[in-house]
Protein backbone atom coordinates (compact mmCIF):
# COMPACT_ATOMS: atom_id res chain seq x y z
CA UNK A 1 0.00 0.00 0.00
CA UNK A 2 1.54 3.30 -1.52
CA UNK A 3 2.24 6.16 1.78
CA UNK A 4 -0.18 8.65 0.77
CA UNK A 5 -0.65 10.33 3.53
CA UNK A 6 0.29 14.11 3.90
CA UNK A 7 -0.18 17.32 6.28
CA UNK A 8 -3.19 18.18 4.48
CA UNK A 9 -5.38 15.08 4.85
CA UNK A 10 -6.10 13.43 8.30
CA UNK A 11 -5.14 9.53 8.52
CA UNK A 12 -8.82 8.62 8.76
CA UNK A 13 -9.13 10.41 5.19
CA UNK A 14 -6.52 8.22 4.03
CA UNK A 15 -7.50 5.07 5.95
CA UNK A 16 -10.87 5.50 4.18
CA UNK A 17 -9.69 6.22 0.63
CA UNK A 18 -7.47 2.58 0.94
CA UNK A 19 -10.59 1.02 2.34
CA UNK A 20 -8.84 0.22 5.84
CA UNK A 21 -10.81 2.55 7.92
CA UNK A 22 -12.88 0.48 10.68
CA UNK A 23 -16.51 2.00 10.93
CA UNK A 24 -17.15 1.03 14.50
CA UNK A 25 -13.95 1.41 16.30
CA UNK A 26 -16.07 2.41 19.81
CA UNK A 27 -16.47 -1.90 19.41
CA UNK A 28 -12.81 -2.29 19.79
CA UNK A 29 -12.30 -2.50 24.09
CA UNK A 30 -8.48 -3.48 23.95
CA UNK A 31 -6.99 -0.86 26.67
CA UNK A 32 -3.71 -0.24 24.14
CA UNK A 33 -6.13 1.01 21.60
CA UNK A 34 -7.46 4.15 24.13
CA UNK A 35 -5.56 7.48 24.29
CA UNK A 36 -2.36 5.81 22.51
CA UNK A 37 -0.73 7.66 19.89
CA UNK A 38 0.24 4.34 17.93
CA UNK A 39 -2.83 1.82 18.52
CA UNK A 40 -5.57 4.08 16.25
CA UNK A 41 -9.31 1.85 16.54
CA UNK A 42 -9.74 3.67 13.50
CA UNK A 43 -7.21 1.18 11.67
CA UNK A 44 -8.99 -1.92 10.74
CA UNK A 45 -5.19 -3.76 9.85
CA UNK A 46 -4.19 -2.84 12.90
CA UNK A 47 -7.10 -3.80 14.82
CA UNK A 48 -7.57 -7.22 13.35
CA UNK A 49 -3.63 -7.74 13.89
CA UNK A 50 -3.88 -7.15 17.27
CA UNK A 51 -6.36 -9.12 17.69
CA UNK A 52 -4.82 -12.20 15.63
CA UNK A 53 -2.14 -11.25 17.93
CA UNK A 54 -3.91 -11.99 21.41
CA UNK A 55 -5.27 -15.17 20.08
CA UNK A 56 -1.48 -16.32 18.80
CA UNK A 57 0.73 -14.87 21.90
CA UNK A 58 -1.66 -14.01 24.87
CA UNK A 59 -3.55 -17.47 24.52
CA UNK A 60 -6.85 -15.22 24.93
CA UNK A 61 -9.86 -17.33 23.48
CA UNK A 62 -11.17 -16.33 19.91
CA UNK A 63 -14.92 -15.73 21.84
CA UNK A 64 -12.81 -13.43 24.48
CA UNK A 65 -10.81 -11.80 21.39
CA UNK A 66 -13.67 -11.09 19.00
CA UNK A 67 -15.41 -9.74 21.71
CA UNK A 68 -12.94 -7.54 23.32
CA UNK A 69 -12.38 -6.26 19.08
CA UNK A 70 -15.87 -6.25 18.66
CA UNK A 71 -15.99 -8.31 15.74
CA UNK A 72 -17.55 -11.56 14.97
CA UNK A 73 -15.83 -15.27 15.80
CA UNK A 74 -16.48 -15.63 11.35
CA UNK A 75 -14.82 -12.23 11.18
CA UNK A 76 -11.96 -13.62 13.13
CA UNK A 77 -11.52 -16.77 11.58
CA UNK A 78 -11.80 -15.16 8.10
CA UNK A 79 -8.74 -12.50 9.02
CA UNK A 80 -6.66 -15.70 10.23
CA UNK A 81 -7.05 -17.48 7.04
CA UNK A 82 -6.05 -14.38 5.06
CA UNK A 83 -3.31 -13.97 7.54
CA UNK A 84 -1.87 -16.96 7.40
CA UNK A 85 -2.21 -16.85 3.33
CA UNK A 86 -0.84 -13.24 2.81
CA UNK A 87 0.95 -11.89 6.38
CA UNK A 88 -0.08 -8.36 6.97
CA UNK A 89 -1.10 -7.69 3.39
CA UNK A 90 -3.86 -10.31 3.77
CA UNK A 91 -6.04 -8.06 6.36
CA UNK A 92 -6.40 -5.25 4.11
CA UNK A 93 -9.21 -5.28 2.17
CA UNK A 94 -10.04 -6.23 -1.48
CA UNK A 95 -11.18 -3.39 -3.24
CA UNK A 96 -14.47 -3.41 -4.41
CA UNK A 97 -16.09 -4.44 -7.85
CA UNK A 98 -15.16 -6.70 -10.53
CA UNK A 99 -12.06 -8.74 -10.29
CA UNK A 100 -11.93 -9.11 -14.52
CA UNK A 101 -13.58 -8.58 -17.60
CA UNK A 102 -17.38 -8.70 -16.42
CA UNK A 103 -19.22 -8.22 -20.05
CA UNK A 104 -16.69 -11.20 -21.65
CA UNK A 105 -18.91 -14.38 -21.06
CA UNK A 106 -18.31 -17.52 -23.37
CA UNK A 107 -20.47 -16.96 -26.05
CA UNK A 108 -19.12 -13.01 -26.08
CA UNK A 109 -15.28 -14.88 -26.16
CA UNK A 110 -16.12 -17.30 -28.96
CA UNK A 111 -18.06 -14.19 -30.67
CA UNK A 112 -14.22 -12.09 -30.91
CA UNK A 113 -11.82 -15.71 -31.03
CA UNK A 114 -14.48 -16.34 -34.31
CA UNK A 115 -12.95 -13.09 -35.81
CA UNK A 116 -9.48 -13.23 -35.39
CA UNK A 117 -7.26 -14.36 -38.24
CA UNK A 118 -3.95 -16.27 -37.53
CA UNK A 119 -0.82 -13.98 -37.93
CA UNK A 120 -2.03 -11.01 -37.80
CA UNK A 121 -2.64 -8.65 -35.10
CA UNK A 122 -5.95 -8.41 -33.38
CA UNK A 123 -7.66 -5.37 -34.51
CA UNK A 124 -9.49 -4.79 -30.97
CA UNK A 125 -11.39 -1.08 -32.56
CA UNK A 126 -13.35 -3.01 -34.99
CA UNK A 127 -14.02 -5.80 -33.19
CA UNK A 128 -15.63 -3.52 -30.36
CA UNK A 129 -17.76 -1.82 -33.60
CA UNK A 130 -19.47 -5.70 -34.27
CA UNK A 131 -19.45 -6.60 -30.56
CA UNK A 132 -21.95 -3.54 -30.32
CA UNK A 133 -23.44 -4.28 -33.55
CA UNK A 134 -24.54 -7.44 -33.48
CA UNK A 135 -24.54 -8.67 -29.51
CA UNK A 136 -25.57 -4.71 -28.38
CA UNK A 137 -22.43 -4.98 -25.80
CA UNK A 138 -20.36 -1.72 -25.26
CA UNK A 139 -16.11 -3.22 -24.87
CA UNK A 140 -13.44 -0.97 -24.37
CA UNK A 141 -10.91 -2.36 -27.30
CA UNK A 142 -8.35 -2.58 -24.52
CA UNK A 143 -10.54 -5.37 -22.92
CA UNK A 144 -10.55 -7.09 -26.12
CA UNK A 145 -6.94 -6.89 -26.12
CA UNK A 146 -6.61 -7.79 -22.80
CA UNK A 147 -8.85 -11.26 -22.96
CA UNK A 148 -7.60 -12.30 -25.81
CA UNK A 149 -4.24 -12.17 -24.95
CA UNK A 150 -4.96 -13.90 -21.96
CA UNK A 151 -6.74 -16.60 -23.78
CA UNK A 152 -3.92 -16.69 -26.72
CA UNK A 153 -1.17 -17.29 -24.02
Amino acid sequence: MPAKYDSKRSKNEVLIEEGTFNPSPEKVRDPKFRGSEFFDPHDAVQVKYEMLRRVSTDRVSVTEASDEYGVSRPTYYQAKANFDMGGIAGLVPAKPGPRGPHKIDDKVLAFLQARLTPGEPVRARELAKLVRNELDIELHPRTIERVLKKTRG
